[in-house]
């Protein structure tokens, strides 16, 4: 190859990739308020992105966590989305470079008509080993760069959905296990009010073979008793599916040591919210970042479309030795050298380059209003949880006395019963009464420990 010649090969590799059709990326506006929360609610200190380890406050449920990361299926098929990903972004960016081999061959021919000194048929021979690139296409208007920043969006946006992923499967295991806790509390519960009732039918059943009470009341009784009895049965099997759904999400065997006596209210070890948090915070979540991350790729899809419109230059190249014998190949004056470039630009293709650049733009439009829902549909979600978090308190203190009130409506019925001012009716509904204030506390406290959960999802892992 001549000096000239190789110069304006290397000047052609140098040049190749300098320009860029795809349209500046621009951030769309958030469609959302500029802050989240109810103004005036008490708050301490922000906090940085705050891990999970850090979040919770039982131990139990950290390592419970721990093993769902390790062995969750869903998550395991997020890992690998990551590594094909990873792999079609490193194929799309080797076409930026030359590929570059060494190859050889042997031909041996036999010439029609030709003989040789004997007499036999003349065979032509010729060998070649060769070193050089095949169609590499220079890159003058970034159709090529702007396909590579396409496959690394996408293998950032796989990054992202993994993180929203694992985000969302700690929120999982959290809530079913404290949904676990709330469950085994409700057949706690019910089987101390099966005891409970059986005491008061077995007194009333009493009473009435003595004659002191009526046959409705030992009836009334019964049917008292025979509603706990069912409840127990629902709660158990309820317990039973818990633990399997727990398992399943958990993906592995959970030892009853990592289970949850009961609910506890001490969900978190970490400060409440500040008041008046910017919505800027929902840009940080992983799956509006995963959106934003598409929103780009059909951006920079966009300028490998409107590059079409221009030439594309391919370069093909090798140099090496040719011979008639094998033992010829490497003697001076056999080296060879070869070089092809190609132009093409297509003249009429029945509008296809403009259809495609439509394609690429509307898909671009539909990514931004997509990434707009999504910033949406995130502030809605965490609007809801702080909302719900402003009157848990209330909800809370209110159940807890009601609970008590109900408490002491009972023992006076049952005062008035056994004095015989009222009937045994009376002491039924003060019954069902306590019972329901109790089953309506402990899902109050569950609420509470899922709407505490909740807020680390929504925050997406944590809050700045």
């Amino acid at each position: 190859m001549t000096k000239h010649s190789l110069s304006l090969a290397l000047s052609a590799l140098l040049l190749g990739g300098c320009v860029s059709f795809a349209p500046d990326y621009q951030r769309p506006q958030a469609p959302v308020p500029a802050t989240l929360g109810q103004p005036g609610a008490q708050g301490a200190a922000t906090l940085d992105q705050v891990a999970w380890r850090d979040f919770f406050a039982d131990e139990r449920l950290r390592q419970l966590v721990g093993l769902a990361l390790e062995n969750n299926r869903d998550l395991r098929v997020s890992a690998l989305n990551i590594e094909r990903a990873r792999a079609q972004y490193q194929i799309q960016r080797a076409d930026l470079f030359p590929t570059i081999g060494i190859t050889g061959s042997g031909t041996a021919q036999r010439l029609p008509g030709d003989l040789t000194a004997t007499g036999e048929p003349a065979i032509s021979r010729q060998y070649s080993v060769g070193v050089g690139f095949s169609s590499y296409e220079l890159d003058f208007f970034g159709r090529i760069r702007s396909l590579r920043d396409v496959a690394l969006e996408n293998y950032l946006a796989t990054e992202e959905a993994q993180r929203s992923a694992r985000i969302s499967l700690v929120a999982e295991v959290a809530n079913a296990w404290f949904t676990l806790a709330a469950d085994r509390e409700r057949l706690k519960l019910a089987r101390e009010t099966l005891e409970s009732r059986k005491s008061s039918y077995d007194l009333t059943r009493r009473s009435f073979e003595a004659g002191v009470s009526s046959a409705q009341d030992a009836l009334q009784a019964r049917t008292s008793l025979e509603s706990a009895r069912a409840d127990v049965a629902t709660y158990s099997a309820q317990v039973a599916q818990d633990q399997n759904a727990l398992r399943l999400i958990v993906g592995a065997e959970v030892s009853a040591g990592l289970l949850p006596e009961q609910l506890s209210l001490e969900v978190t070890r970490m400060a409440e919210l500040p008041a008046g948090l910017s919505s800027e915070l929902l840009q940080q979540r992983p799956d509006i970042l995963q959106s934003e991350r598409s929103l780009r790729a059909a951006n920079a899809n966009i300028g490998a479309a409107r590059a079409a419109y221009f030439p594309s230059i391919t370069l093909t190249g090798s140099a090496g030795t040719a011979s008639a014998s094998l033992g010829g190949l490497f003697e001076s004056g056999s080296g060879t050298w070869s070089f092809m470039p190609q132009i093409n630009l297509p003249i009429f293709d029945m509008g296809r380059r403009s259809a495609n650049v439509e394609v690429a733009e509307a898909d671009r439009d539909i990514a931004i209003a997509q990434y707009e829902r999504a910033v949406q549909s995130a502030f809605r979600e965490v609007a809801d949880v702080l909302a719900e978090r402003a009157t848990l308190g209330e909800r809370l203190d209110a159940r807890g006395e009601q609970t008590a009130a109900s408490s002491e409506s009972l023992k006076l019925a049952d005062i008035r019963y056994r004095s015989g001012v009222d009937s045994y009716l009376s002491v039924l509904d003060a019954q069902r009464t306590l019972y329901a204030s109790q089953l309506e506390l402990i899902a109050a406290r569950a609420a509470q420990a899922s709407n505490t959960v909740n807020l680390y999802k929504v925050f997406g892992g944590g809050w700045q």
